[in-house]
């Protein structure tokens, strides 16, 4: 049996949301999904909520780029950038996103305005590597903060990315397509 996702969006959850991946500002130019969504698997959104209180302690929130990411769209975004550095192969990687345990985000002030990590989401360069030292030092404080904040919620980070953070064992999970998933997020 399939694991219902749980929508992250308000009142269930205090974070804004800038779905890339449902506009055309994203690595590839063009939507990948029909429409903007934020889904997890129950246990990733229990972590989440855990980080966003942990979050509103330091007078923070976060922004989510992208969680759940059906199958057909890690397919897409494979064939456009086969770079598995950045990139999850669909067929053989982890591809916490595909199973709902992955959230890319990061943390911005009571006003909404992002904190300065140094580079934008997808930017897929060793500037994105959390432990960077060519970013300034403000953006490792802030990179060390969001950190910080999800491994102590239980979220796990991937080092080239510091947008990135999944449940620990990832694989135990079931990889989910759109229909599955139930979410309408891929186009017809």
């Amino acid at each position: 049996m399939v694991t219902k996702l749980i929508p992250i969006d308000k009142p269930g959850f205090d974070v804004d949301l800038d779905i890339r991946y449902a506009t055309d500002n994203n690595f590839t130019g063009k939507p990948i999904y029909s429409r903007p969504g934020s889904y997890l698997h129950p246990e990733a959104a229990k972590a989440l909520q855990w980080a966003i209180e942990l979050a509103a302690l330091q007078g923070l929130r976060f922004k989510i780029f992208d969680t759940f990411r059906p199958r057909e769209a890690q397919v897409a975004l494979f064939n456009h950038t086969p770079d598995p550095n950045f990139i999850s192969h669909p067929d053989t990687g982890s591809v916490p996103h595909c199973r709902g345990v992955a959230v890319d985000l990061t943390l911005i002030d009571k006003k909404g305005k992002e904190l300065d990590m140094g580079t934008d989401f997808d930017a897929f360069t060793p500037l994105s590597f959390h432990g960077s030292r060519d970013v300034s030092l403000e953006a490792q404080k802030n990179r060390y903060l969001l950190m910080g904040i999800m491994t102590t919620a239980g979220w796990d980070f991937y080092r080239n990315e510091w947008w990135h953070y999944q449940l620990f064992k990832p694989r135990e999970f079931e990889i989910l397509t759109d229909e599955l998933a139930g979410t309408k997020m891929m186009p017809k």
